[in-house]
């Protein structure tokens, strides 16, 4: 089974986060909330309080398959500002594992250097953070080991695309229809 973590910092979009964990959980991905915050408890940017799963420093990041960043404001930047986080998304880049990002985050694997080359979107008005990529404006984008995508609006269409890379076109397909997604 794989292992996806999906961090939150105090400021994500919750639709972002949250869209993802219920979509890979009902996909039998083991998918965990990792706070990169002192405790538990995240605020997202419309205060609405999620418990995570883990504490940065309990998770085996390095197990995992993939990293997933919500966006949202100021968790975008949050994530920024979190050197351990920077440092496993670099090390996840340098050994091609999968790395996903969605609305403002893409911006953060941009400040990494792992968009360099590689086709990528994000929200609106984001595009210059996306350091070396091609900007495409599509819902979401695959370029190898890396996902992005542009915002809440489209997050189920990549959280399928994560289910599909990691499990299956069927699966992702099978999950679309259980949650009755016409996108």
């Amino acid at each position: 089974m794989a292992k996806v973590y999906i961090f939150l910092a105090n400021g994500f979009e919750e639709i972002e986060g949250l869209t993802v964990v219920d979509l890979l959980r009902r996909a039998q991905i083991n998918a965990q909330m990792v706070s990169i915050e002192e405790g538990k408890q995240v605020t997202g940017s419309h205060n609405i309080k999620v418990e995570a799963d883990c504490l940065f420093k309990d998770a085996k990041v390095d197990e995992a398959d993939m990293l997933v960043l919500p966006g949202g404001m100021p968790g975008t930047t949050n994530l920024l500002h979190h050197p351990l986080l920077i440092e496993k998304i670099k090390e996840f880049h340098k050994n091609e594992k999968w790395l996903a990002a969605i609305c403002a985050a893409p911006s953060v694997l941009g400040a990494c250097g792992v968009l360099t080359g590689k086709k990528a979107c994000c929200y609106p008005g984001f595009e210059e953070k996306l350091l070396g990529a091609a900007i495409q404006y599509e819902a979401v984008i695959q370029d190898g080991h890396v996902i992005t995508s542009r915002g809440m609006g489209v997050a189920i269409d990549f959280a399928l695309k994560i289910i599909e890379v990691l499990v299956s076109e069927e699966k992702a397909q099978e999950i679309k229809e259980s949650v009755i997604y016409q996108g």
